[in-house]
């Protein structure tokens, strides 16, 4: 069973859920910001450094499009620079002095995987540059060696669905405009030192993902809601085939996905009162989420095993999924993988004795040895697909 310390966290941790959702809910909408609201004022924000502070510098970047911005935030670990002169790793640009990393110019620069990471909430909370999302994308930088690309995607009840789940699709399809866009700048000039543009003026090629990033070796990882999202994005990758070249999406990891339906399964039942995330607790971070007219525990966006919900299944690629003991949600996540395994999708289940709902991602738990361990066999399990020398990790 958990500790008792983690039982009095929970407590206090649904207590202040529900009344922020309960006010959300209550709000008339004069008082709902109709903006683009990516983050709440009492998530406790990290900011970025271009440094390799930790073994990770950190830059936000914004995108604007028609559909609004968007907002996301790299992770670049310190081993593209190993070998190179360290003195060469901060440069001037103009007038100023710019304290950041920028790549040198040239070739023999090491890339590195792209893993695109969706922060849970229960599509209500949290934000790509909380303090505890960047603690877990650093970590899971340093140690499976990628670019992460920490999505901000829009926040309900402002934003509802399908908005969140655009914003993964945008952003895969950022990733390969960056890479189409940095392969025509190498053609023409060298990375970093020209701008280039789209139509819309806001498509500078991205210097770090430019000299150091692999889109053909792209991974999605999303935790709790952010699992959702990604099993959205995989699909669509899924169904756009070679029209994403060269991005290709090699494997997925949902971390205790936040799926549910109309008919309980035996967790939802048994662990409805499970630890920080309750099931009416979520139930009411849905009725947020959905569009009033489309609140159905059933939605696509809800219920990953209702048929004729996208591409076949064994179009869908490696998917490793990461239960919890005591997550009510854990059942449905189960029948899912088993689903995939069915089409012969390699789809394995990490399963955490003792272990609750966001374990390895939340902030008052992020430090837990569970929490690093859980890290620690994703990153072995993802080497498996992202390694250039082969599957040479089983897991």
């Amino acid at each position: 069973m958990p500790s008792v310390a983690v039982k009095l966290q929970s407590f206090l941790f649904k207590f202040n859920l529900k009344q922020q959702l309960q006010s959300r809910i209550q709000a008339s909408p004069d008082e709902a910001d109709p903006s683009c609201v990516t983050s709440r004022p009492e998530e406790a924000v990290a900011a970025a450094n271009p440094t390799f502070s930790d073994g990770v510098a950190t830059k936000d970047i914004h995108v604007d499009d028609p559909l609004g911005p968007l907002s996301l935030r790299l992770f670049l670990p310190e081993t593209v620079v190993s070998g190179s002169d360290s003195k060469s790793r901060f440069r001037v640009h103009g007038e100023e002095s710019y304290g950041g990393y920028s790549p040198p110019a040239g070739r023999g620069i090491r890339r590195l995987p792209v893993m695109l990471q969706f922060h849970g909430g229960g599509f209500v909370s949290g934000s790509n540059n909380s303090v505890a999302n960047d603690v877990f994308c650093r970590r899971i930088a340093k140690l499976c060696d990628v670019v992460v690309v920490a999505v901000g995607y829009r926040l309900a009840p402002e934003n509802r669905y399908p908005a969140a789940f655009e914003d993964g699709v945008r952003a895969l399809y950022w990733v390969g405009k960056q890479a189409n866009l940095a392969e025509w700048s190498r053609s023409r000039w060298k990375v970093g030192r020209d701008i280039v543009n789209d139509s819309f003026g806001a498509s500078m090629v991205e210097p770090w993902l430019a000299a150091h990033g692999d889109p053909s070796r792209c991974v999605l990882l999303g935790v709790s809601c952010g699992a959702n999202i990604a099993d959205h994005v995989a699909r669509k990758s899924a169904e756009a085939g070679k029209l994403l070249d060269p991005v290709k999406v090699v494997a997925q990891v949902l971390m205790y996905p936040f799926f549910i339906g109309s008919v309980p399964t035996k967790s939802e039942i048994k662990l409805a009162n499970s630890y920080f995330y309750d099931k009416a607790t979520c139930l009411l971070a849905w009725k947020l989420f959905l569009p009033e007219e489309e609140v159905n525990l059933d939605h696509p966006a809800a219920n990953p095993l209702l048929p004729g919900r996208g591409p076949p299944l064994k179009l869908m690629p490696p998917t490793l999924t990461v239960m919890a003991e005591h997550d009510w949600m854990r059942d449905r996540a189960i029948a899912y993988s088993e689903e995939l395994r069915k089409v012969n999708v390699d789809a394995p289940l990490l399963d955490y004795k003792d272990a609750v709902h966001e374990f390895a991602t939340l902030d008052v738990l992020l430090k837990t040895p569970q929490a690093q361990a859980c890290a620690e066999d994703i990153t072995i399990w993802i080497k498996k697909y992202i390694s250039l020398r082969g599957h040479e990790f089983s897991y």
